[in-house]
């Protein structure tokens, strides 16, 4: 595996960890909870998270997801909560932010990233290989981080 790769990775993961210790810490009424100017709460957020990394490393190579199409379809860009989400999700987002990271790497280590269809995102980087698609998750994931702090902030948490 590429050093940097494997460096934009262990980032990721430390992101996720402090995701992680907001899942376990706030309560789940809190985890939905939609601040008046906001239309989403700290569980889509995590969600989203998992859902766009599927999205952006998976889905462009072409290569199966490892979350159902049904949770990056609840997720994905352009959602909202349409319910309060239940402490199973949060168990399955919980456990799916590292298993997700766990297979990623392995599938990039066994090279089934072997095309990349290009992409311009929202915030206009274009993308065009999965090393670059892995990189640019992490300023997606550090938006949704700083939207996460934002929200606690919203709901009174502090």
């Amino acid at each position: 595996m590429d050093a940097s790769v494997a460096y934009t990775l262990k980032i990721t993961y430390k992101t996720r960890v402090i995701l992680k210790n907001y899942l376990e810490t706030i309560s789940l009424e809190d985890l939905n909870k939609i601040p008046e100017g906001y239309n989403n709460n700290i569980f889509w957020n995590i969600a989203h998270l998992v859902a766009t990394q599927q999205i952006l490393v998976y889905k462009f190579s072409e290569v199966p997801a490892l979350v159902s199409d049904e949770l990056i379809n609840k997720y994905r860009k352009g959602t909202k909560p349409e319910a309060d989400a239940t402490q199973a999700e949060v168990d399955e987002i919980k456990a799916l932010l590292f298993s997700t990271l766990d297979q990623t790497e392995e599938d990039y280590k066994a090279g089934k990233f072997k095309t990349y269809n290009s992409i311009t995102t929202s915030m206009d980087s274009t993308l065009t290989n999965v090393d670059e698609a892995i990189a640019y998750n992490n300023f997606h994931e550090g938006i949704h981080l700083g939207s996460v702090l934002a929200l606690r902030h919203a709901i009174g948490l502090v």
